[in-house]
């Protein structure tokens, strides 16, 4: 039997939580790496999300809520830098209370890349990329050229899903998912069930080497510069597939092969929230309180899913459970059989 070789998926990918002090610069540890991608989000109050990346600059934030161009600030209630475990930010304000005003509690989500830098040529489009192929996961930043397009992604393995922001020009954040395809697109900032259109990703699911990208300007218009957050699924670590709900408070479960830390879900066939868990907000069953990556609303602490030794379960008869189709990432705590041949157990 083949098992994962990931046995300790912390070091690729980890959840902080902390409370805000109010004090400039203040730097968080606690992550255990290095951290490229870094999604921040102020459990307590109705602040934005702050999303930051090593190749753009940790200064340089977007919000995964709204559909701005990417704002450069430091030391007010944004990410300075990354560490060598985990980050520093900014004290902020009463008025802008995203990461670290003293009366709130936060939650960052962090990911690692390869805490590096490479050209990449594979596409018609030339990319800066960091790639961690052993996790599946790259960051890509190229110039869009208003005409469709190839971009390379560095990760040798064709992609399960991706994540695009336009960083100069206002605009949504177009999702690609495996289950849907290169012919269909969600938008990580809006509510809306998945569109059948040409202009994303060219009607061309990605390759092991490459993207597709089509003429709309929020991924690819001429001159702009663009950010992509890629993922290949790796098994035991890291999972991307779709459900259908039962309307029930018994809800349908989900295997993911592994004991989740973090999962995000989106119904497709109809209007609904993307919902995001983790496993140390609360950190235990069935108390796994709720944020939204599409709105800036406080945490949700109505009970929505359990999360297991070998996947998750839905414990609602509303979203993320309603009858119907539904699309989810997932990242795993601990995978449900290590290397060795070890089962893990459920919380």
């Amino acid at each position: 039997m083949a098992y994962t070789t990931i046995d300790k998926p912390s070091d690729y990918f980890n959840t902080l939580i902390y409370t805000g002090n109010g004090s400039n610069p203040r730097t968080l540890t606690g992550v255990g790496f290095q951290p490229d991608w870094v999604w921040q989000k102020n459990r307590t109050d109705s602040n934005g999300h702050t999303l930051a990346d090593a190749i753009r600059g940790a200064n340089k934030t977007l919000s995964s809520d709204g559909n701005g161009a990417e704002v450069t600030d430091k030391n007010d209630g944004h990410l300075d830098a990354f560490t060598s475990d985990g980050f520093t930010v900014g004290a902020g304000s009463s008025s802008d209370a995203r990461v670290n005003d003293g009366s709130h509690t936060y939650v960052a989500w962090n990911w690692l890349a390869s805490n590096t830098t490479a050209s990449n040529s594979n596409g018609s489009i030339t990319s800066t990329v960091s790639a961690n192929t052993t996790a599946g996961f790259s960051i890509v930043s190229f110039t869009g050229t208003g005409a469709n397009a190839t971009v390379g992604h560095g990760l040798n393995k064709a992609l399960d899903m991706i994540i695009v922001k336009n960083r100069t020009t206002a605009g949504n954040w177009p999702v690609f998912h495996k289950t849907q395809g290169g012919t269909k697109v969600q938008w990580l900032n809006l509510t809306n069930a998945t569109a059948t259109e040409s202009g994303w990703w060219n009607n061309t699911d990605p390759t092991s080497s490459v993207f597709s990208i089509g003429t709309q300007n929020d991924l690819n218009k001429s001159s702009d510069n663009i950010i992509a957050y890629c993922f290949a699924e790796k098994k035991g670590y890291s999972k991307f597939g779709s459900y259908t709900g039962n309307g029930n408070a018994d809800g349908t479960f989900v295997y993911t092969g592994f004991k989740p830390a973090w999962v995000m879900t989106k119904r497709t066939d109809s209007t609904n929230n993307w919902d995001m868990f983790d496993n140390k907000r609360d950190g235990y069953n069935s108390d796994n309180n709720a944020l939204f990556a599409n709105n800036s609303n406080t945490e949700n602490t109505t009970d929505r899913i359990d999360l297991l030794s070998n996947g998750f379960k839905l414990r609602i008869n509303a979203n993320p459970n309603n009858s119907g189709s539904h699309i989810y990432m997932a990242f795993a705590e601990s995978p449900f059989v290590t290397s060795t041949g070890i089962p893990t157990t459920a919380r």
